[in-house]
């Protein structure tokens, strides 16, 4: 069992900034794939961002956003940059022990842990 505890979240204005965190249980950290997620009110679940052997992200995202990890600390982060009102959203980590495929890990269903969440608001 993967507990996975998201935090960084909050309310800023457009053009800020914010440093998403999600920590990991596990003793094996450094071989999962990991994912950034999203859920705009009313739109379905999106991919933002992967992290293994390599990175990965969602067209809308990139260059602005920016996923890395800290296995000694058993944590992913994603710094985001230049937030604009459409990036308001739950963002959800996830970790996968199953694959370390970028075009694989762009997908829910190839994680096997998801955490609760965490409230990002961009204001215009």
């Amino acid at each position: 069992q993967v507990q996975l505890l998201e935090s960084g979240g909050g309310l800023v204005q457009a053009g800020g900034s914010l440093r998403l965190s999600c920590a990991a249980s596990g003793r094996t950290f450094s071989s999962y794939g990991m994912g950034w997620f999203r859920r705009a009110p009313g739109k379905d679940r999106e991919f933002v961002a992967a992290i293994a052997g390599s990175t990965y992200y969602r067209a809308s995202v990139k260059g602005r956003f920016t996923i890395s990890r800290d296995n000694a600390k058993n944590t992913v982060y994603l710094q985001m940059n230049s937030l604009n009102p459409e990036d308001t959203a739950v963002y959800y980590c996830a970790a996968s022990l199953r694959t370390h495929l970028m075009v694989v890990l762009a997908r829910p269903e190839a994680y096997d842990y998801w955490g609760q969440g965490t409230q990002v608001t961009v204001s215009s």
